[in-house]
């Protein structure tokens, strides 16, 4: 069984997210999806809150494609020790610019250098969700605007209960 791993802190998931792991089913056989507890974020959501927004989608996500498997973890190791954890042999990462790439890559040489079994994977995101960031998704909504084009609806509403 193929098992890949697509980390983030999903604070909050966006279309962005949800078109990388949709794509990234293609790959795998199972798709965790690492929810990472990064104590210097300082996350808008919980982590009970992300999980659950993550987990929700995802099953829209396999409702919608009609198959796979995909598993929510939450995490706090270093993401190589996650990868190995959950049986991953695949890093899924997401692309959006060339800022991305830049620490996407120095992150690739760190993660061959503890375990060269493990294979990074880099899926750029559609033309349509590469401007999408989850920090601005949330200060868009901390003003007052409009963020439905950016985040699935669920979490659209989210947003507005956190900012008002």
């Amino acid at each position: 069984m193929r098992i890949g791993l697509y980390p983030g802190t999903f604070d909050p998931v966006t279309l962005g997210h949800t078109d990388i792991i949709q794509r990234a089913m293609a790959l795998v056989d199972r798709l965790v999806i690492g929810v990472a507890i990064n104590r210097d974020k300082a996350p808008l959501f919980s982590l009970e809150e992300r999980v659950a927004m993550v987990k929700a989608e995802s099953e829209d996500i396999l409702a919608r494609t009609g198959g796979g498997e995909i598993v929510v973890h939450p995490f706090e190791n270093l993401l190589i020790d996650c990868a190995r954890d959950v049986g991953a042999t695949i890093i899924v990462r997401g692309l959006r610019a060339v800022a991305d790439f830049e620490y996407e890559f120095q992150m690739v040489g760190m993660n061959r250098a503890m375990d060269s079994s493990i294979e990074t994977v880099f899926l750029m995101a559609d033309a349509r969700r590469q401007a999408i960031a989850s920090k601005l998704v949330k200060e868009i909504a901390r003003l007052g605007g409009d963020v439905s084009k950016f985040v699935p609806p669920p979490v659209c509403t989210a947003l507005m209960r956190k900012y008002t």
